[in-house]
């Protein structure tokens, strides 16, 4: 057994995931990261587990917890960051949007983090942190994501019940809900148009959602919380 403590990041491949995965190896964490395909970006070395897997299936849930005891012993942070994020019309979007979204931000959240929490009850003791979305709580007009944040507003829902759930067990749940960041998912998008969806008027870096998540892992007395990181977006108009 290491006497290291360790992560498992979920959506590791690319942005906000490997982001984390850097982070946590760099603060001295052995980690287990999952993504459908890890090698692309990722190197496995003994303190990086990889697991490739969809984690909307049950089976890549099993295999990265298993890694983790398995090589490390133990579970002390689990970030559940695999998620999609769609934008349409509501009337545009389909049962098969439904079925994505929930079928891998809610469900691939619920069997990894299920199994997590049955090691951690043996611990008497872990943080799992979920990623979620500033505008699940504060919609901003022309960015319609009405169906996707059907499933990140869940996600803030579950962390808030599950902190009180467990924790007389030592365990805590919290969220990080990020405005725009500065990752693959905005290539696309212009620079200057991105920047009118904060206040502050900057585009995040995958550092300011690391240094948050990183915040919550060491943060004993705090749970059930969503830690907005969105330049002040959830707050209101500007």
């Amino acid at each position: 057994m290491s006497l290291k403590k360790t992560a498992i990041v979920t959506g590791a491949q690319q942005g906000i995931g490997a982001g984390l995965v850097e982070r946590f190896q760099k603060d001295g964490y052995n980690v287990v990261a999952t993504s459908l395909n890890t090698g692309q970006s990722l190197t496995a070395s003994p303190s990086l587990v990889l697991v490739d897997g969809d984690i909307s299936k049950q089976e890549t849930a099993s295999k990265t917890v298993e890694a983790a005891i398995k090589k490390f012993g133990s579970i002390d942070v689990l970030v559940c960051n695999a998620g999609i994020f769609i934008t349409k019309p509501f009337v545009d979007f389909t049962t098969e949007d439904f079925n994505a979204l929930t079928s891998i931000n809610l469900l691939g959240f619920i069997y990894i983090t299920q199994l997590t929490v049955k090691q951690m009850l043996k611990q008497k003791s872990g943080s799992v942190i979920s990623i979620s979305g500033s505008l699940a709580d504060q919609p901003i007009a022309g960015v319609n994501a009405s169906v996707s944040m059907i499933t990140k507003g869940g996600l803030n829902t579950v962390i808030r019940s599950l902190a009180i759930e467990y924790a007389k067990e030592g365990i805590r749940f919290n969220a990080v809900a990020p405005g725009v960041v500065d990752t693959p998912l905005h290539k696309e998008n212009p620079k200057d148009f991105l920047k009118t969806l904060q206040p502050m008027g900057r585009i995040a870096d995958v550092k300011d959602i690391a240094d948050a998540v990183l915040y919550l892992t060491q943060a004993g007395q705090v749970t059930g919380e969503v830690i907005h990181v969105d330049g002040g977006a959830h707050a209101g108009r500007w």
